[in-house]
């Protein structure tokens, strides 16, 4: 055994490690009670200045010790030359380096060498740009580097095209930079703007340089989604709405107030708004080139989550109705490439095609809705339906029937079987409503019907194939809560 390095055991060493944390510990409470003291007793001096430096040096992210050290230079600013105020704040400058390297992403760190570079007398605005790249060049992510350069760009009056420049190098080095492309997002509406009267979109040439920019972005990396978000920004600097005709106030018995009366319109901003898209039509040659670019590359990736859905969009600017079959395929095949958000593809495409119905009737004729076997997950838009009398939402896959279905004071019949309602919270005052069917839903507390209480010419009731029909005595239960319906169906 001799000569031999003892070695400590696994128990020695976590043992040595508690009792050299809880030193250190004790320092830094011993510290910081000392530094509370001194800032309760109004003491600004040189002494509580070190003390903070102490304790912030080895935990940088205590927004009351960098509260209390502004105190302390804002006190002494006002007793000191400005030739020593200005050697303060770049000794300032130099200790937040020191906390920086400690956390890099420190709030507090950042916030106060924002707060220290407005109050130098003199300040080097080439040094903190300098130390922006260096901070960037390790995180290209840092947010709060983002946003202090932001400020720096701002006080020492950087110009823009050379902000786009640096734009081009990070993102030249790193395409999955989405700072990077959300700060060149922000700079290309000032450096190329496409008139005076629409100075926040972007010149179309500039725009086409942009999208081989991007492209090539995508097709290195499809499956990153940063160039696509960016993608989608250039795509969407205009808007796309389809206009119907306008919707006649409409005017009923206020049922929370008797005797008085209550309207529905829809207002011009509405008119002329209907739906809007993200993507901008005025040049739809261009969107159509871009669909077949992004067609090239599903071909190519065809599990592509962000090209699938960047596909739908595209699709849906040029002609919601002509590409219809193509979004719902596209949506199928979203679904299945990416289930985790399924639920998120699905209210979406719910919402497309509520759309695309509303566009394809002759709203000031019809009076008859139907969205029955759409596979819906949501209801939306249902301002846009105050004068229907009938609507099928049967065969679809919804939840429940929103608040908002209390607008559809016209409504007379509704059809909502082969669905999983659970409760009908929106089935409240409907002075018309005559004809409830709801067959083979989740209904299951005599609770749940509950709303239906509240309309009364409701006469026909079907709830067959719904849990709450199992209940004891719920046929009589039933009679008593809606003594209006003749015609039940359990």
């Amino acid at each position: 055994q001799h000569g031999r390095v003892k070695l400590k055991s696994t128990a020695q060493q976590e043992e040595e490690k508690r009792k050299e944390r809880e030193k250190k510990l004790k320092i830094y409470v011993t510290a910081r009670d000392a530094v509370f003291a001194k800032r309760k007793n109004g003491m600004l001096d040189d002494e509580a200045l070190l003390l903070t430096q102490q304790l912030l040096s080895s935990n940088p992210d205590v927004a009351t010790l960098w509260n209390y050290r502004r105190e302390i230079l804002l006190h002494l600013e006002t007793i000191r030359e400005e030739v020593d105020v200005q050697k303060m704040y770049e000794d300032e400058l130099s200790f937040l380096e020191s906390c920086l390297k400690v956390n890099p992403k420190s709030y507090g760190s950042w916030h106060h060498r924002g707060w220290v570079s407005a109050r130098l007398p003199r300040p080097d605005w080439t040094r903190e740009l300098g130390l922006c790249d260096r901070c960037l060049s390790l995180d290209d992510r840092n947010f709060h580097c983002w946003d202090y350069r932001r400020m720096v760009v701002k006080m020492s009056g950087v110009p823009v095209d050379q902000e786009l420049q640096f734009t081009d190098r990070l993102i030249g080095s790193n395409f999955s930079n989405y700072s990077s492309w959300h700060y060149r997002s922000t700079l290309l509406p000032l450096l190329h703007p496409e008139s005076p009267d629409h100075s926040h979109r972007v010149c179309e040439e500039q725009l086409l340089k942009e999208y081989e920019l991007v492209q090539n972005a995508f097709f290195t990396d499809p499956n990153d989604q940063s160039a696509w978000f960016y993608y989608r920004w250039l795509l969407g600097r205009g808007m796309y709405c389809y206009v119907v005709p306008p919707l006649p106030c409409l005017t009923v018995m206020c049922p929370y107030f008797p005797g008085r009366s209550v309207s529905w319109c829809r207002d011009s901003a509405t008119d002329q708004e209907l739906f809007r898209s993200e993507l901008s039509v005025e040049k739809t040659s261009v969107l159509q080139s871009e669909l077949q670019s992004c067609n090239q590359l599903l071909e190519l990736e065809p599990q592509n989550k962000w090209c699938l859905l960047t596909i739908i969009l595209l699709m849906r600017a040029l002609d919601p109705l002509g590409y219809e079959r193509e979004t719902l395929s596209h949506f199928q095949t979203l679904k299945e490439v990416d289930p985790m958000r399924g639920a998120y593809y699905g209210d979406l495409c719910s919402k497309f095609m509520i759309e695309n119905t509303i566009l394809k009737m002759e709203y000031a004729e019809v009076r008859v809705f139907s969205l029955s076997d759409k596979n819906l997950t949501t209801l939306c838009h249902l301002d846009q339906l105050l004068l229907v009398t009938h609507i099928n939402l049967s065969s679809n896959q919804l939840l429940r029937l929103p608040p908002q279905f209390a607008m559809l004071q016209c409504l007379e019949v509704l059809e909502a079987d082969n669905n999983a309602i659970e409760n009908l919270e929106g089935l409240y005052h409907l002075p018309k409503l005559e004809d409830v069917s709801l067959k083979n839903n989740k209904l299951s507390r005599l609770s749940d019907l509950q709303p239906l209480a509240s309309c009364p010419k409701l006469t026909r009731l079907d709830l067959r194939r719904n849990p709450v029909t199992q209940l004891v005595n719920i046929e009589s239960e039933l009679a008593e809560l809606l003594p209006s319906v003749t015609d039940l169906l359990l």
